[in-house]
């Protein structure tokens, strides 16, 4: 008896979690947002159908041409507006617009791979092209799309992934569950910085102080060479290499 109540419990925690991650990995979007085309939707049609889709979306009351900028910077250096502690070394993701920084081009390379589509104050798509990981392969799209709504904004994040491998399956459901609360934690931090400092060039309470890493660990390659963040730290260098022999930098 005491086996089949255990197995009980394991199996009503078991649906639970499904249904969290289920409820998580479409956090904020409406079914119209979750089926909307997005640039980065081809870019896994020649993969294998283990893979993960995942949509979320948040209205922020900043027009886009306030929130733009803080997309902008987004994992270029001025951090990724999540879980500092776990994602940026302890280093506080920044709460202005970053001097420094250049404007997002194609080419770009950080943690998240490549910038592999850029409409300035509309589109983002960054891009792995595989990374090997316990025998396995995975590709990953993040797709961000800004639009207005009202005299706000509305923000669409799409985060898709794909593996091969004997272990793909175990890889996409990890994948799922990691991103929702790190991606969730994301589209609020930057709804939050909006919202808060709008289009301010300076933060008191964390003045810059021209270091390159002040503000995000891992390190960042723009497309014009130059760099932030800690070199070597996560793999900007072969995400670069990637977008080098796909011809878009030299």
């Amino acid at each position: 008896m005491r086996a089949i109540g255990l197995a009980a419990l394991v199996a009503a925690a078991l649906t639970t979690v499904r249904k969290l991650v289920g409820w998580a990995t479409s956090w904020g979007s409406t079914p119209a947002e979750q089926g909307m085309s997005l640039p980065g939707d081809t870019y896994l049609d020649d993969g294998p159908p283990t893979r993960a889709v995942m949509t979320r979306a948040i209205s922020i009351a900043a027009p886009p041409d306030v929130v733009w900028p803080w997309l902008a910077q987004l994992g270029r250096g001025a951090g990724w507006y999540s879980y500092d502690r776990l994602d940026n070394g302890g280093r506080v993701s920044a709460r202005h617009i970053v001097s420094w920084i250049p404007d997002p081009a194609v080419g770009d390379a950080s943690a998240i791979g490549w910038l592999r589509h850029l409409e300035p104050g509309r589109e983002l798509t960054w891009w792995i092209a595989g990374e090997q990981s316990f025998g396995t392969k995975m590709r990953m799209v993040i797709d961000i799309r800004l639009r207005s709504e009202g005299d706000g904004s509305r923000l669409i994040m799409r985060v898709s992934g794909d593996a091969t491998g004997p272990a793909g399956r175990l890889i996409i459901a990890g994948f799922r569950v990691v991103d929702s609360f790190m991606a969730i934690r994301q589209l609020k931090g930057a709804k939050t910085r909006a919202e808060t400092f709008g289009d301010r060039a300076a933060d008191p309470g964390e003045p810059e102080t021209g270091a390159r890493d002040q503000y995000q660990l891992y390190e960042t390659i723009w497309a014009s060479g130059e760099r932030a963040g800690i070199a070597g730290r996560e793999h900007a260098t072969l995400w670069r290499a990637d977008a080098t022999e796909a011809g878009v930098i030299r």
